[in-house]
């Protein structure tokens, strides 16, 4: 819940604290905070206002004194239910009992958090997991859509189910070239890979199976799954990726349906599968017929050395489902992506699909078309990848020179991410809290592995040079204040 950027008046002849008494009287009457809703604490009102906590601490008393909010100790305050009683004679429904009994889960708390905090004012965004918006292909797709606009017109219908044609076509011939083969019949074009993901656990997987994954995994960080009745199951990982070895046994113990893997700079840890631990993961899940959902979305991202050819390329057995996407490399806003396997799981996600919400746009699609068909894709890629370089090669200097005794972390090859190891331990709410005070938002492990409160996951994608130059040297102070090492 937010206060919004709504400010007293302090030319106003009307007091400050009765300015704020109306406003939150306000928000209860419109139904924006219903009955049950918890206000932000006092200290956090206070700084959205812009007052001084006494101040706040008056309006909430008068509210409180008039039946409209009440304080439990240690549980905050909260609008009572019989608020609306007082504004109006007629019930109101209880909205907050109708958003607990929803089916699907909510982000983490954290992840809302750091959802709303990315776009304060003067805020570094060191865990952002998008490109920064300098390195987009602004000017680019600028030019191309006012070509595009001049030759032809978009459609402005319903498409196919399984998504543009053309851009199956194109796709399809990219896939190619990696050695994929995958026919416009099995590719679907989906929004944003997220939605794939959504797909698969409403329309593939049984109810109450387990995905199994690596551990940690940016799967943990979204509820798509857990949502739809089916657990995670992590399996640990090495330098060359997980461990197949205990594929089979994870499976068995846990109800295993799928395999979910991110084999080319892993989101969070930005490692790269070997081509070894390639063929054994196969291997390993042909011989118990398990299925593997591939998440190549990084995979245009190679700064270094290409990453060995995808898992479904290597598949002569039907086992792969492959997932791509524009997001991570042109627009996370065109929201493109797509999956590719056997035609009828593909039938299937379709119709899914069709009844989630009829099709991708059909303006994106048509961007997406032309701007892979045009050859400005290559060109793009080509300087994108010497500015992420740059930037993680910035981020490695600046790392050795503030970090050294702290953390441990592995340069990346590819991808957005440093995944960095804390050496001594400190309290990661208190981090997380600390940092974005200082104007620095982090994301911490723990939203890849429950059991990763020691690991930050550090992104050279969107803070610019000169962020990362401000804000590194920050966190590392305040690592070795909050871990007993400030000198």
């Amino acid at each position: 819940m937010q206060s919004n950027s709504w400010k007293p008046n302090r030319q106003s002849e009307l007091p400050l604290h009765l300015q704020i008494k109306r406003h939150i009287r306000e928000k209860i009457a419109g139904g924006e905070w219903p009955a049950g809703t918890k206000l932000p604490s006092q200290r956090r009102l206070a700084d959205a206002f812009g007052v001084n906590r006494s101040t706040v601490v008056t309006a909430l008393d008068e509210l409180a004194a008039s039946g409209l909010l009440e304080g439990n100790r240690g549980g905050g305050t909260r609008v009572v239910s019989g608020a609306w009683g007082v504004l109006a004679a007629a019930k109101p429904p209880d909205w907050n009992a109708y958003v607990r009994s929803g089916s699907h889960r909510p982000n983490l708390p954290a992840v809302q958090e750091i959802n709303r905090a990315e776009f304060l004012p003067g805020i570094i965004r060191l865990g952002t997991g998008e490109l920064s918006p300098e390195l987009l292909p602004q000017a680019g797709m600028q030019r191309l859509l006012r070509t595009m606009a001049r030759r032809t017109s978009p459609s402005l219908g319903y498409g196919e189910p399984g998504g543009d044609p053309q851009l199956r076509e194109l796709l399809s011939a990219r896939l190619r070239g990696l050695g994929i083969q995958a026919s416009p019949r099995s590719i679907l074009i989906v929004s944003g890979a997220l939605q794939a993901l959504q797909l698969i656990s409403i329309g593939l997987m049984p109810p109450g199976s387990s995905v199994l994954l690596e551990r940690p995994s940016y799967l943990y960080s979204v509820p798509v799954f857990q949502s739809a009745g089916i657990k995670l199951r992590g399996i640990p990982m090495d330098a060359e990726g997980i461990r197949t070895e205990l594929i089979a046994p994870y499976a068995k113990a846990s109800g295993g349906a799928l395999l979910y893997t991110i084999p080319s700079f892993h989101n969070p840890t930005g490692l790269v599968m070997s081509k070894q631990r390639r063929s054994k993961l196969l291997d390993a899940c042909a011989e118990i017929s398990l299925p593997v959902l591939e998440d190549d979305v990084y995979r245009d991202l190679c700064l270094d050395t290409p990453p060995p050819s995808p898992l479904k390329a290597l598949d002569d057995k039907g086992l792969i489902l492959y997932m791509g996407s524009l997001s991570k490399t042109v627009s996370p806003g065109l929201r493109i992506g797509w999956i590719a396997g056997p035609e009828p799981v593909i039938d299937r996600l379709a119709d899914l699909k069709m009844l989630t919400d009829y099709g991708s746009s059909q303006l994106s699609q048509w961007a997406a078309r032309e701007w892979l068909a045009s050859g400005m894709h290559e060109e793009h890629l080509d300087k994108l990848r010497r500015k992420l370089t740059q930037r993680r090669d910035a981020a490695a200097a600046l790392l050795h020179k503030h970090f050294q005794g702290l953390a441990q972390w592995q340069l990346p090859a590819g991808g957005f991410y440093i995944w960095m190891r804390l050496i001594e331990p400190v309290a990661p709410r208190v981090l997380f809290e600390e940092a974005l005070r200082q104007g620095v938002l982090l994301n911490p492990g723990y939203l890849y592995d429950p059991e990763a409160a020691d690991c930050l996951r550090l992104s050279y994608a969107y803070a610019s040079p000169e962020e990362l130059k401000q804000s590194i040297p920050i966190l590392a102070d305040l690592i070795r204040r909050l871990s007993g090492q400030a000198i």
